[in-house]
């Protein structure tokens, strides 16, 4: 059974795969403009090796940086967290009793050692008490998914 999905941030792109070929067809463009001699192999090798190194990250960013969210959980790169676990969405930054530093200072889920760079936290209270962050690149959109999501259930 597949649930809908209502967010989803992939982590990653694997067009990033295309940088290394494309920047070493440059390379040899401009080696035949200059008229030099045009280095194939080492052009080859360099494009290899760049496509292997970009593909290596793209597949962690996929793994570890992946925020998908249904009616029934949110995954955060590779931690899932059924929503009926989430007592309270807390209000952003600022807002209400929170002051700066009360739920940034929070575990992030996903089994990371904090928020991801380039990505902004979201509250959560969990059923248990302790306090959470998701978090996503696009914030915004998956706190108000968020919010929809629980009052509904």
């Amino acid at each position: 059974m597949t649930a809908e999905i209502e967010f989803f941030e992939p982590g990653a792109q694997w067009r990033a795969l295309l940088f290394g070929p494309v920047f070493c067809t440059v390379g040899i463009v401009a080696e035949i403009f200059l008229g030099g001699p045009v280095h194939w192999v080492g052009w080859l090798v360099a494009a290899v090796l760049l496509t292997a190194v970009v593909g290596w990250q793209v597949y962690a960013g996929r793994t570890h940086l992946r925020v998908e969210l249904t009616p029934h959980y949110l995954r955060q790169g590779e931690e899932t967290l059924a929503l009926e676990e989430i007592a309270e969405l807390l209000p952003p930054e600022g807002t209400d009793r929170w002051g700066p530093g009360d739920w940034q200072m929070a575990r992030a889920l996903g089994e990371l050692h904090g928020v991801p760079r380039r990505r902004t936290g979201v509250g959560l209270r969990l059923q248990s008490g302790s306090i959470v962050q998701a978090w996503a690149r696009d914030h915004d959109t998956l706190r108000a998914t968020l919010q929809r999501l629980l009052v509904a259930s």
